[in-house]
């Protein structure tokens, strides 16, 4: 049992244990790569909305069908029901399909009075209610007034920017993942919000000249690299661009570190909070305001 999960996650993952047990259905070895059942991905929002999306190894269309239509009728509170073919010999969903079964193949899940589309390969905060104190003092940490064009690099599905977007006159987000784009762009339509603009690409070719002159140089950068960090190149691009204000969130305080070494030519923390994403775990997300000397 997992005591981190709300229900009804691990009546469901014991139901599907059940089924196979009474069905004699294999469950993945990963030395071997054999198996019928592989894993189970669970979204449960704040909004009461929930998808499952279940994880097989073989392409058997008469188990899939007998554990979908059975499990599905007994947890009517489930919302949307996938299932995904994963033959491959790592866990990755980014190059397959999901298969919608029931529902809309994704949730909506809610940030103060922002809604976010999460599909069953979006990225989203694990915590939802630690993502929600993790942006507000992001925010803060932005000192917007209003008036100010926000870079939002890494942007993912636009979650942040989105967020602070309320007291910014313009977002510009830049992800190199054009499906996260897409999500990002379609979370602004969700949300009747005009001022935030998302591109595809790698920030270090996306701002050049010609993207400032189109769009305004940053007054706020917002960046939230993953947990390798930013690349040199992308420091030296972050110098270039002299924000007054960067703001940095990092799931990594040790590659956060080393960015600062770099960043240090031309900007000072000024404000640092940690915020506890996973409760008796070691990891944090660490926030970081800095200013340009």
């Amino acid at each position: 049992t997992c005591y981190l999960q709300q229900e009804p996650t691990n009546q469901v993952r014991l139901a599907i244990k059940q089924l196979a047990l009474e069905n004699g259905w294999s469950f993945y070895d990963i030395r071997n790569h054999t198996g019928f059942l592989r894993n189970m991905q669970v979204r449960l929002c704040t909004t009461g909305e929930i998808m499952i999306n279940i994880i097989v190894g073989e392409d058997d269309q008469d188990k899939i069908r007998l554990m979908m239509e059975t499990i599905s009728s007994r947890f009517s509170q489930v919302t949307t029901w996938l299932f995904t073919i994963n033959t491959k010999w790592n866990d990755s969903l980014y190059d397959l399909e999901p298969v919608i079964y029931k529902g809309n193949g994704y949730v909506i899940e809610k940030l103060e009075n922002f809604q976010f589309k999460i599909g069953p390969k979006s990225f989203f905060q694990t915590n939802t209610r630690q993502a929600e104190q993790l942006y507000k003092v992001t925010r803060d940490f932005a000192e917007l007034t209003g008036k100010e064009t926000v870079y939002d690099l890494y942007c993912g599905t636009g979650s942040i920017g989105i967020f602070v977007s309320e007291k910014a006159a313009k977002i510009i987000g830049v992800e190199t993942i054009e499906a996260a784009v897409a999500d990002a762009k379609e979370n602004a339509a969700l949300n009747c919000l005009t001022k935030a603009t998302f591109f595809a690409g790698d920030v270090i070719n996306v701002c050049n000249d010609e993207f400032f002159g189109a769009h305004g140089k940053p007054d706020v950068i917002i960046t939230d690299p993953p947990r390798a960090g930013m690349h040199e190149k992308l420091v030296k691009k972050i110098l270039d661009m002299e924000a007054p204000v960067v703001v940095y969130v990092s799931c990594n305080p040790s590659t956060q570190a080393r960015d600062l070494s770099l960043l240090d030519k031309k900007y000072v923390v000024t404000k640092a909070q940690p915020v506890d994403m996973f409760p008796h775990t070691h990891h944090i997300e660490n926030v970081l305001q800095l200013k340009l000397r």
